[in-house]
């Protein structure tokens, strides 16, 4: 085999930031399951945009993030923050929701809260939303526009009822599947590509797709915590 050309060694780095973006989001779903299995952890369930997934209060890398500085909702306004792009971008279509559209939050120890959309607007990321005690909103926040982090989308919810909590609160991750398609995914394409390249480098793309779908393969298995890996695309991208 003939010493790698520059296309070569190109389209490996190519491949390596491919799988860099790849191991963030099958360790994000593969993580995710010891959350979406805490029964004691709440739910938001928005139907007009398909969101039904479980409330964490330890990082927006985890999924969907409680604002620790925001209250319950028996005690005042909930601020709740979701990504548009990877980490499973439970946000991502969170513009599609309009004013008079409704969505629930399944909070043990309090009920099934129901709220009614009367508010969505887009602020800069340098505003301050201030949770207020004794209020009765909950704010839905993401970045704006899709890839960018500039400015924030808001939607705001307005408490319209209270009811018992449902017992069939989610127990299993919706998504706890995604992780091993992606690297199914990653794997397919990245043998047929290899299968098309000059012969005399292919053992060199080969050998990187193989690689790459190992160590994705063992964030399938053994996940580490999220913010390891998106720190180094934060870097990649320049942030």
């Amino acid at each position: 085999m003939k010493k790698p050309s520059i296309m070569t060694i190109i389209i490996i780095i190519c491949l390596l930031i491919i799988g860099l973006y790849a191991m963030g989001e099958v360790n994000y779903f593969s993580s995710k399951i010891s959350i979406e299995r805490n029964v004691e952890a709440p739910t938001i369930v928005i139907p007009s945009i398909g969101v039904q997934e479980k409330i964490n209060n330890v990082s927006l890398s985890q999924g969907v993030f409680h604002e620790l500085d925001s209250y319950n909702p028996d005690s005042g306004d909930v601020l709740i923050f979701g990504h548009r792009t990877l980490q499973g971008s439970p946000f991502l279509r969170l513009n599609d929701v309009h004013i008079g559209d409704s969505f629930m939050l399944e909070w043990p120890g309090i009920g099934e809260l129901h709220y009614k959309v009367v508010d969505s607007f887009i602020v800069p990321a340098s505003y301050e939303l201030n949770a207020q005690e004794g209020g009765k909103n909950v704010y839905l926040i993401t970045c704006d526009p899709i890839g960018s982090t500039e400015n924030r989308l808001i939607v705001k919810g307005e408490l319209t009822d209270t009811q018992p909590i449902n017992t069939e609160i989610i127990k299993n991750n919706p998504q706890e599947s995604y992780g091993l398609f992606l690297t199914a995914l990653f794997l397919v394409f990245g043998l047929i590509f290899s299968f098309f390249y000059p012969k005399d480098n292919r053992g060199y793309i080969l050998a990187t797709v193989l690689i790459i779908t190992l160590v994705l393969v063992f964030f399938c298995i053994f996940p580490i915590p999220s913010e390891i890996i998106y720190e180094k695309i934060i870097l990649l991208n320049g942030g």
